[in-house]
Parts: C-alpha cells; structure tokens; sequence
C-alpha cells in the first residue's frame, strides 16, 4: 500500500490506453470500461482514506514517494498526501466516477470523450498529490489538453469561443506561476531542495531583495502577487472570473460538474499548498485585500446570478459566489476560518456537482435550459407534478447549495463567519447580503420551473430512470451526512490546518 498514490494517479492513465484499445464502434464497451477505471481509483481514494493517519501532522510519510526525475536540475517526481489535499482526492474520485456514470448518453467520438477525460482525471490528481513544485506545474498544465478539447469539441454553439476564452486565461496564469517558480528556485540557491514545496515553505523570503526594471523590490511580495493572480484565475476572483460563465455555459454537464467540483477548488489549493505556506509575509500583507476580493466575490456572483434566465450560467454566477466564501476563509487566518474554508471547498464541489446534474438531466428531456425564454415566455412550468422524484432531488441540491441547516453547505458557511468575524467584523455583515441573494435567486428559480400549470412542453417528460438515481444517490447521501455529521472530513484536515495557521500567525 505504500504505492497507493501511484496507483489513484496512473489508473486513470493505464485506463486511457486500454480505451484507445477498443474498438470505436463498441460504445458501450468504452463506458463500461471507463465507469470501470473510475469505480477502481475512487476505491483506492476510500482506501487511502481509511489508511490515513488523522492524529499525525504534515504529510503522510507512508505515502509518500520520491524519486529524482530530472536529475541536472533538481527535479523529483514527488507524490504525498495531508488532511488538506486527502479532501479533494476523495472529492476527485468521487465526482469523475460519477461523471462517467452522467455521460452514458453521449455519442459523439465515444472514444476520444472518455479518453480525455481519463487524462483529465489523472492530470487533477496529479496537482493535488504533488510536492514538487515544477511536477505540480506539469499537472496543472496537462490539465489544460483534455480540458479544452472536451469544452470545443461536445460543448455548446459557442463552443470554440469558450474553450479558446478558458485555455487563454488559465495559460496566462500559469505563465506568471511558472516565472514564480523560476524565481523561487533560483533565489533558493538552485539546489536539490528549490523545488521541493515543503522545503521552500515557513517564510524564507521574507527579507530578500530583488531588481526588477532598475528598481528594488520586495522579492516575497513580488512573487505572491503573480501566485496570486495564477490561483485567483482558477478560482475565479473578481475580476479574472469571466471565462467561467462562458465556459460552463457551453461546456457539456459532466465537464461543468468537473469545472465546478474540482477544477475551481484547484485554485484555493493553490493557496492553501503553495502561496500561503511559502509566502507567509506576503499572505498577511495581502489579507486585507484578499478578504475584499472575497467579498465581492460573494456579492457580485449573487448579483449575477440573480439576473440570469439560463440554468447553468445562474449556477455558474452561484459558484463564483460561493468560492468568494472560500477566500474569505482564508484570508481570516483563523482555525476555524481555515477549517470552514477547505470543508467548504469539498461541500461546494458535491453540492453544485449536484446543481449541474440536475440541469443535465432536465436538459436531455427538454434540449434547453431557460427559466424564462428571452421572448418572457416561461421555459418551464409544473415540473414537482411531473418529475417527483427529480423535484426531491433538486430541492435537496438546491438547499444544500443555499446553506440550509442539516445539510453540507451550513456547517463549512457557519465556520467560515466564526473565523472571520473578528478579523473583519464589517466584511462579515456585509457578506451576509450575499447569503440572502443567494436564497433569493435558487427560490426565484425554483418557483418559476417547479410551481404553477403544467406547461405543454412539459407534459411528456419522464422522471429520473434508475441511472440517473444512482449517480445522484451518493452526492445526496454525501450533504446529508456530513451536514448531520462533518467529522468524517475535519477530523482528517484539523492537523494540516493548524500547521498552516499557527505558521501564518508567526507573521501577524
């Protein structure tokens, strides 16, 4: 077992060439193969699960595996694991699985959409696995392959404009990430530690000094700030957030479950495992504005929101919303900020995996998404009379999504307003508005699609068939149960988190 990181990471990656293998005219083959490779590695997530040890702090070093790599310059195919990254693994495992279960119906280039998004699955679990930063860098790049062929080649009418619109933002980010890796490597001394992220970590460039276009700056405040914008695109914060909409709007409802689960939760973890720990100066210098942004974050993307007509691009604005409340989790510094941010970002990813489930399988009955057509005409009406059992389902997505009391979303909300609120008292308040708008724009939707006369056009859908249960049967089990009882995730977070905080406190 001690290689079970390499197993949840290169799966998925022997699983691509076995796909490659079948024959393309046998469909059914490659998706009960791919559903096959996906049950395997979210198997071992369980089991990393159950063998990870919640009293020790820091990394796991059971797990953890390394081996030089590039040699000449320090590079180490590095893997392990800590109550921070173990969340979003399980996470990972759990939504591609599921995600594969979703696409049954697709039929378009069979083979190459499974193929990618095997790629995409083993690449995610690459970034969240790495500790050295250059390989943590090639994952988050891989990343971006399947990514845009899966957006451009089964997304929507604007397809290629959504995918050319993520790829470019993203590629920006990782253009500054990767002149901070440079940075960081080379102002360490060029050694076999300069890219190793737990060795680069605990505030060793506080006091350095770089030249840049003729003048001194500060060298952790530089590096940060360009960390920053590479992570605040993925996440995304105001105003890198545009892409998102455009991107999930287009993109088919398994790669919008990906986008929003995991994908966006990338970037906090950008936060939590490279910019906070390495950069602690820089982080508390920057608190400030990181909790603004936050909240502007949480405001507008519920403004936004609010003013959509179209299903997914109003869950979209709601994820910019909700991400808003990761970041000012962060930017609190506190335990239970800290906490309520990280649980916050594995709630986020099942509770609006679930919101874009539900759309997708609306939209296989229905071929549209409106809420309102743009001509004022309803896009759906009386749907709780004929699709109970999908009317159950989205109530209890949509109220996850809302923070109502005993499901996912209250407990990691809750949390993160006990760490902020006497950091940033007022910020507090005012991001409360965000919690009331977002009541406002799920109920407004829900009225308009689920109550009132049955309309025409819905009169011949079906109800949920025994497939589509069962992919949303785990995520509803999932917000129940850790809304009743989140100890299965903070138990495993609570060492790792106060390591962070308690290294964030010595620069306070």
């Amino acid at each position: 077992m001690q290689h079970l990181l390499n197993w949840i990471l290169w799966t998925p990656a022997l699983g691509i060439i076995g796909t490659l293998l079948i024959p393309g005219k046998a469909h059914n083959t490659i998706r009960i193969w791919s559903l096959l490779v996906t049950a395997i590695t979210f198997a071992m997530t369980i089991l990393l699960y159950c063998q990870f040890d919640q009293a020790a702090p820091g990394m796991q070093e059971y797990f953890n595996i390394k081996f030089p790599w590039i040699e000449q310059f320090h590079i180490y195919y590095s893997l392990g694991v800590d109550g921070i990254s173990l969340p979003m693994v399980l996470l990972t495992g759990l939504l591609f699985f599921l995600c594969i279960l979703s696409s049954w119906t697709i039929e378009k280039s069979v083979k190459s959409y499974f193929a990618l998004f095997l790629m995409l699955e083993a690449s995610v679990f690459g970034v969240f696995l790495a500790l050295d930063f250059f390989l943590f860098y090639v994952f988050w790049e891989v990343m971006l392959i399947p990514m845009f062929f899966l957006i451009g080649i089964w997304g929507g009418e604007n397809r290629e404009y959504a995918a050319v619109k993520f790829f470019l933002y993203t590629f920006a980010g990782s253009v500054l990430m990767l002149v901070g890796l440079i940075a960081l490597y080379f102002q360490s001394g060029a050694n076999s530690e300069s890219f190793n992220i737990l060795a680069l970590q605990g505030g060793k460039f506080g006091d350095e000094v770089v030249t840049l276009f003729g003048t001194d700056w500060n060298f952790g405040i530089l590096v940060f700030i360009g960390m920053f914008i590479a992570f605040a695109i993925k996440v995304p914060i105001f105003p890198f957030h545009t892409w998102l909409p455009h991107a999930h709007v287009q993109a088919p409802t398994a790669v919008s479950v990906i986008l929003a689960g995991v994908l966006l939760k990338m970037g906090t973890y950008g936060f939590l495992r490279i910019a906070f720990p390495i950069l602690p100066e820089a982080a508390v210098y920057f608190r400030d504005w990181i909790a603004w942004l936050g909240l502007i974050n949480v405001i507008y993307g519920a403004l936004c929101a609010m003013a959509q007509s179209d299903m997914k691009k109003l869950i979209a604005y709601s994820s910019v919303s909700h991400m808003g409340f990761v970041m000012l989790g962060l930017a609190a510094m506190t335990t239970q900020g800290t906490n309520g941010a990280v649980l916050q970002m594995f709630n986020h990813g099942t509770s609006t995996s679930m919101m874009f489930l539900m759309v997708g399988v609306l939209y296989e009955r229905s071929h549209h998404r409106w809420i309102v057509r743009p001509d004022g005409t309803k896009g759906f009406g009386g749907l709780y009379t004929k699709l109970p059992i999908y009317s159950i389902v989205f109530i209890i997505s949509m109220f996850a999504s809302m923070g109502l009391p005993g499901l996912s979303g209250f407990i990691s909300e809750a949390l993160i307003f006990l760490g902020i609120y006497k950091e940033f008292t007022t910020i507090t308040v005012l991001a409360l508005i965000g919690l009331l708008v977002g009541a406002a724009y799920l109920l407004w939707m829900f009225k308009r699609m689920f109550f009132g006369e049955v309309i025409p056009s819905v009169a011949g859908y079906h109800d949920m068939n025994a497939r589509e249960i069962l992919y949303m049967a785990p995520l509803c089990i999932t917000v129940i149960l850790l809304g009743v009882y989140p100890a299965p995730i903070l138990n495993i977070m609570k060492e790792s988190v106060g390591s962070l905080v308690q290294l964030l406190a010595k620069f306070q």
